[in-house]
């Protein structure tokens, strides 16, 4: 993308260089009307050929323009005017049990990093994305544009997010759905600590109404394993009791109760269609998400291109 990208807190340079190849590739139909790289839904339109890009995971065979590859050996797909670009909403949980940390970064900070770099990619793909933060209630709504001139007031808004005791997801993400007029991509992070059952029918609310729904999942790895030893006051995050006990007494019936609830949680966002990975606090950003990527586009693209 040509437009300067503004210097901000949660870009990092060296990770934007090594996410520079990946992109967002739409599972369904959007809808839109500038060039990109996804299906439309909407018939009629000029289908005047624009420009070549580099062949991605998701990409059709048949675009695959095989003059182009016959001179320099590499995958490049047409693209036409009636190919679109889509809307990406961003949405971020800044509750307080994002703010857990066993680390350097807590969870709602790492999430404000994923959000910035998510934003980078759907942009230099020339696409749109904008931001939402809730907690209790929408704190903060920024509509998509497609101008690298929108990271700045995305970085300004994520400068600004203080979290407060309580979430109540579902409602959040009922009301998000409301506010999301077309069929686009929506990113939910978040720690999701609610019940499973209320956190699907937010989700199912987006995915009814025809968006790609996304989950990152993301987790501080000291919530993944529990390695506490000895004994501990853990306090709640969201107005809990707290409980002073020998970590060793209670890190089975944790963890077993824990990966129920993982399980449950992917379960329900696999019978839906919602890509899910877990997100671990403690991994760099740039390895989570070339690793969600490649596993993504690599289901959506079936069998290789390899052959003619």
């Amino acid at each position: 993308m040509s437009e300067h990208l503004t210097k901000t807190h949660y870009l990092d340079p060296e990770i934007l260089h090594r996410l520079q190849d990946l992109e967002m590739v739409a599972r369904e139909a959007v809808e839109g009307l500038r060039v990109g790289s996804h299906r439309s839904p909407l018939r009629g339109f000029s289908t005047e050929f624009s420009h070549h890009r580099q062949y991605a995971p998701g990409d059709t065979i048949r675009s695959i323009d095989w003059r182009v590859y016959g001179r320099t050996e590499r995958y490049y797909t047409k693209l036409y005017e009636a190919e679109t670009n889509y809307d990406c909403y961003l949405l971020i949980d800044a509750s307080a049990s994002m703010n857990y940390a066993s680390g350097k970064l807590s969870k709602l900070e790492y999430a404000k990093f994923l959000a910035a770099a998510l934003a980078y990619v759907v942009l230099k793909q020339r696409d749109s994305v904008g931001l939402s933060i809730f907690d209790s209630q929408v704190r903060a709504y920024l509509p998509p544009r497609s101008s690298m001139s929108i990271i700045a007031q995305i970085d300004r808004l994520l400068r600004e997010v203080k979290p407060v005791p309580r979430t109540t997801i579902a409602k959040q993400l009922h009301d998000i759905a409301l506010m999301v007029k077309r069929r686009s991509f929506v990113v939910v992070i978040s720690d999701f600590f609610a019940e499973v059952g209320d956190i699907m029918t937010g989700l199912d609310h987006l995915r009814f109404d025809g968006h790609n729904v996304i989950v990152l999942h993301t987790l501080d790895r000291y919530e993944l394993e529990f390695p506490f030893k000895g004994t501990w006051r853990f306090e709640g995050l969201e107005l809990e009791e707290p409980l002073t006990t020998q970590a060793e007494r209670v890190r089975e019936d944790y963890l077993a109760n824990f990966n129920r609830y993982l399980e449950a949680f992917q379960a329900g966002c696999s019978a839906s269609h919602i890509d899910y990975t877990t997100v671990d606090t403690s991994r760099p950003l740039d390895a989570v998400l070339s690793e969600f990527f490649y596993k993504r586009q690599s289901v959506l693209a079936g069998p290789s291109v390899g052959a003619r």
